[in-house]
């Protein structure tokens, strides 16, 4: 596969998560929001707090996205193994490792105000292990992007 053809497919895997996210954040989970609470009154109180902690998560979500995006327009000119597809890489590492963090603090948080279940709370634990788990791929790739960039760098030097 070329590198054009792998950019443009990364590009279109991004653009069609992002959509799928801003679909989720603005329609899905409202709606299963407002479900809840029908069904539940006694959760009516919980609704917004939730709300905003998943749209506040949702942030640096649609942030890795774009550098994501940036990642694919550098395979696409035949720059994969970069110091700056690293740099992107490693920021994805933080945010997915920073909104783990977020994530894991409100949800306490929620638990401790008794805005949350202690159920929601451990289920909520697959999406901090998720982050976590983002988080070290990226910051692996990170290096290793690195060590092929620095590799790459001595290879021109010596031709």
């Amino acid at each position: 596969m070329k590198q054009t053809t792998l950019s443009k497919w990364l590009k279109l895997i991004f653009a069609g998560v992002g959509i799928c996210g801003l679909v989720g954040c603005v329609w899905v989970i409202p709606a299963f929001g407002q479900i809840i609470v029908r069904d539940n009154p006694d959760y009516s109180h919980c609704y917004y707090p939730w709300l905003f902690l998943l749209w506040a998560a949702a942030i640096p979500c649609f942030i890795a996205l774009g550098l994501g995006w940036g990642i694919a327009a550098n395979i696409g000119e035949d720059r994969s193994f970069s110091v700056e597809n690293a740099r992107l890489l490693k920021w994805i590492a933080i945010l997915a490792a920073g909104d783990a963090g977020f994530f894991f603090l409100m949800n306490v948080l929620y638990l401790l105000l008794k805005l949350s279940h202690p159920g929601v709370t451990l289920i909520s634990l697959l999406v901090v292990f998720a982050g976590i788990a983002v988080s070290v791929v990226a910051a692996a790739l990170s290096h290793l992007v690195m060590k092929a960039a620095e590799l790459q760098e001595q290879s021109d030097l010596t031709i």
